[in-house]
């Protein structure tokens, strides 16, 4: 099995924290995940992670007028530049301060940041599709000037239409006017005249007006004129002309406080999202108000327009929502929320395009692969939800929670069609469900006994006695003969439920049992214990087959509040989540730590470590702790250095002592990076995981199509036929036929491919290309006479691109149906030729046996024929066949004559 799986996508989250972009034709969204980007395709209704991972959460991201670089920077001021197109990290770089603004200029030649109260203004780099030359010069980043007048935190930028100024809204009550290049007669200007901090200024289409906002709710409109007194006709001095307040407007929100705002020039449009979870559109200058509409119960983070001034995007971290809303049909583009608790469970749907998570803020979400959203949430569950599986045909789902309920769910209506509980409340922890989808069984941390349901009645059917601790896992095997289940009390039992005697066999183990898989074969299982042993056992037999010791290989990381080093910490890891792959032949296992790690089960050895996060704003992500960050009230990280805006008081104060879970709404500042459940997908192409971060998907498949001869400005016939005919590169040879599309180069480049190198050009063939050469073969396997050269090539289509088709089979189903007609009508004329042959071979052997005309014998026998002595060996073949039936044949037409 191959082992090089590569992240491919994050699902799980769509929002934490920083500010949100349009794309600059506002097709695509752009939202900070954590320390990751993800990118939402509005159009398409489909969205992406960006492959690269920042050291800490990102705190602002830019994107250049062209939308081709995106600036992404995290709170320490680590920025990566990213090539938006090709997905691809152009350079690192570093602030060395806490950014708090950003904003590329309307020209893209420069961005200011602002770096605390400080602002800089540097340029940006350049590349071919920036630089009017076409040339490819890409340079570190150089500062243009820096600014220093405010006194607090910047915490807006943003620039005049044609980038000669840019505004800077500061925490200091002020915005301030500033030039990019020194002007003659101007000089920066101060805005003062608010009571709280200003979150937003914005100059009017015409740059004759300046809008301020600030956090009390005050509109400020700000104009170039002389004092009110004075009339404009009279000679002005230009010592009295600056910049003062003519109209002030308030949005009158009871005790909420505005917490962002934006405003669109084109359309005189402000938007301003407040705390409460309201938000209102106002046109100015008149500030007449739109409409006000609440989208959440928790204070809204961020707010932009895109550029037509159509859509508004919004993001509240606390719970995790991202709402992109058409204001004019009062409509939603866009509505995702992610979970806002940690992650239990997740398990695959049969066909491998859904996969669903279940979180303890008791919500049960079904996420599609190929889109990456959330198409439909459950939320009947009263509190978290610990397991979740699919019957075998997929259409029902199973649930258990510690409200003590365990439900069923149609995902064809999406509803909720049958619930079974206990006769005494019991607090849910694990659950299996029979593959035939007519039993299910759940165990409890509270209770000993397993619990057995019928699904189509919903009655209890047993109550298994027989553990002395509680139970942890509970797994049916694959051709639902048995249920196995794991307890705490050291040991694994094999329960035969629907034999008479319902016997169940302990299997004997040295540490609690934390989780159970069966090989899909139905002859092992995997147990996994708190000692972080993993142990195999033969299920016919009962006994332990081998094992592995995974502490040292699950171990890693060290937590903020651990006394010991990484490496002395490994006693107290283990795997809390393992699963076989789908051919049976490695295990996958996750636990409290960053890493996840894959095993071969036939050499017990480790495979790969897979790193889940390397976010340093989580717990448990360093292997060494600064010895500087320690001081003599405890770690730097958890000391409340945030006033009012901290989230530690609902973690300390409110949680009872000794209890991990807490309020289910609270935050931690850095919580403990741990993997809560894995899966494999059922095409054994990628699996995923259930992260502190969110749903990590790993995949074998090249995620971007990148043809690398896009860049190649010099493919003619002439250069092909040279790589073809002289240095024999088959593959380049045939991308660039098809670059040029030329069928007859095509043709050319296609059949000079030798049979026995099509498997090796077809699996590098990229991916961009492969549904025009399936469309090719399919129709050179209509004309060609070469029937087997072609289903060569269709063979090895399908072996080496089996997965990409089935994945875009709504992209390649014209193509698949060529083919499969192509294949269809070959196979017709090779059979009715093999019929022809037999009936022919049948023939000519009965003419062969058959006499002469005169009554004697063959005059071919006399001749030397085929006819040979009952001593002489001598093979009969074909050509003499025919040529005695041919001899024969003269014989009877002389006969005649």
């Amino acid at each position: 099995m191959k082992t090089d799986f590569k992240f491919s996508n994050l699902l799980g989250t769509v929002y934490c924290r920083g500010n949100l972009l349009f794309s600059p034709d506002g097709s695509h969204l752009f939202s900070p995940v954590g320390n990751r980007v993800t990118v939402f395709n509005l159009v398409e209704s489909k969205s992406y992670t960006l492959p690269f991972a920042h050291r800490k959460n990102i705190a602002r991201i830019g994107l250049t007028p062209q939308g081709n670089l995106l600036l992404s920077v995290d709170e320490d001021g680590q920025a990566i530049l990213t090539h938006v197109p090709r997905r691809v990290v152009l350079y690192h770089f570093s602030f060395k301060s806490r950014i708090t603004a950003l904003s590329f200029s309307p020209s893209g030649r420069y961005f200011a940041a602002g770096l605390g109260r400080k602002i800089e203004v540097w340029h940006v780099p350049s590349t071919p599709d920036s630089n009017a030359d076409g040339e490819f010069e890409f340079a570190p980043f150089v500062r243009h000037h820096t600014h220093t007048q405010h006194f607090d935190d910047v915490r807006h930028i943003e620039w005049s239409s044609d980038s000669r100024f840019f505004l800077s809204a500061s925490k200091d009550l002020t915005a301030r006017i500033w030039s990019l290049n020194a002007e003659e007669g101007f000089t920066p200007t101060v805005l003062s005249g608010h009571r709280q901090g200003v979150v937003g200024a914005w100059f009017s289409k015409d740059q004759e007006t300046i809008y301020t906002v600030s956090k009390d709710g005050a509109v400020f409109e700000w104009k170039y004129t002389t004092k009110p007194g004075q009339d404009e006709d009279d000679m002005v001095d230009e010592e009295d002309m600056q910049w003062r307040i003519v109209n002030r407007h308030y949005f009158m929100q009871n005790a909420a406080t505005v917490r962002c705002a934006t405003f669109h020039p084109q359309s005189n449009l402000l938007v301003a999202g407040f705390s409460n979870g309201l938000f209102g559109l106002y046109e100015m200058p008149d500030f007449n108000m739109i409409h006000t509409l609440s989208i959440s119960q928790n204070e809204i983070d961020f707010v932009t327009i895109n550029k037509t001034g159509e859509w508004l995007a919004f993001g509240a971290s606390k719970l995790g929502q991202l709402l992109v809303w058409e204001w004019q049909s009062e409509s939603y583009i866009l509505k995702q929320q992610g979970h806002f608790d940690a992650m239990n469970a997740l398990v695959y749907s049969p066909d491998g395009q859904r996969i669903v998570t279940a979180a303890d803020d008791g919500k049960v979400k079904v996420w599609d692969i190929e889109s990456g959203f959330c198409i439909v949430t459950f939320t009947e569950h009263t509190s978290g939800v610990t397991a979740c599986e699919f019957a075998k045909k997929g259409n029902v789902l199973f649930t258990a929670s510690l409200d003590g309920s365990v439900r069923a769910w149609d995902l064809i209506r999406y509803r909720n069609f049958r619930t079974f509980t206990a006769p005494e409340r019991l607090s849910f922890s694990c659950m299996a469900v029979d593959p035939s989808g007519e039993v299910v069984a759940a165990g409890s941390i509270d209770s000993f006994d397993i619990h057995i349901w019928s699904v189509q009645t919903g009655q209890l059917l047993d109550r298994l006695s027989g553990h002395e601790g509680p139970v942890s896992s509970l797994a049916f095997a694959p051709n639902g003969g048995l249920l196995v289940s794991g307890s705490w009390d050291r040991t694994a039992r094999i329960w035969s439920i629907f034999s008479r005697t319902q016997t169940s066999e302990p299997l004997q183990l040295q540490s609690d049992v934390l989780d159970i898989a069966f090989r899909p074969d139905s002859l092992q299982i995997a147990i996994s214990t708190l000692d972080g042993q993993l142990s195999f056992w033969s299920v016919s037999e009962a006994q332990q087959v081998s094992g592995v010791d995974g502490r040292r290989d699950v171990s890693g990381g060290r937590r903020i509040t651990d006394r010991r080093t990484a490496a002395n910490v490994a006693g107290t890891k283990s795997f809390n989540t393992i699963r076989y792959s789908m051919d049976g032949s490695c295990l996958l296992a996750g636990g409290n730590s960053k890493y996840i790690c894959l095993y071969s089960v036939t050499t017990m050895v480790l495979l790969k470590k897979f790193t889940v996060s390397v976010n340093l704003s989580l717990s448990g992500t360093q292997e060494f702790l600064n010895s500087k960050l320690i001081t003599e009230a405890g770690p730097a990280g958890l000391l409340d250095d945030q006033g009012e805006a901290s989230d530690l008081e609902d973690r300390i104060d409110r949680s009872l002592p000794g209890s991990k879970r807490g309020d289910p709404s609270a935050r931690k500042k850095m919580p403990e990076v741990r993997v809560s459940g894995v899966a494999f997908s059922p095409t054994g192409m990628s699996f995923c995981a259930a992260s502190t971060e969110g749903l990590l998907i790993y995949s074998l498949d090249a995620t971007v199509q990148f043809d690398p001869f896009d860049l190649n400005m010099e493919i003619t016939p002439a250069s092909t036929l040279a790589v073809l005919e002289q240095e024999k590169d088959y593959l380049k040879a045939l991308v660039m036929a098809f670059r040029l599309n030329e069928a007859g180069l095509i043709q050319r480049v296609f059949q000079a491919v030798p049979h026995r190198d099509i498997d090796l050009v077809v699996e590098n063939f990229p991916a961009v290309y492969v549904a025009r050469l399936l469309r090719f073969v399919a129709a050179q396997t209509e004309q060609s006479p070469h029937v087997e050269f072609c289903l060569l090539w269709i063979k090895a289509l399908v072996d080496k691109h089996g997965a990409w088709l089935a994945a875009n089979r709504g992209k390649v189903d014209v193509e698949l149906r060529v083919v499969a007609r192509a294949v269809a009508r070959m196979k017709d004329d090779v059979r009715k030729l093999a019929d022809d042959n037999v009936y022919m071979v049948d023939y000519l052997l009965q003419a062969k046996d058959r006499p002469a005309v005169n009554g004697g014998e063959s005059s071919a026998a006399e001749d030397g024929g085929v006819k040979a002595l009952p001593s002489t060996k001598k093979e009969v073949t074909l050509n003499d066949i025919m040529q005695d039936d041919v001899a024969e044949s003269e014989e009877e037409w002389i006969g005649l004559d």
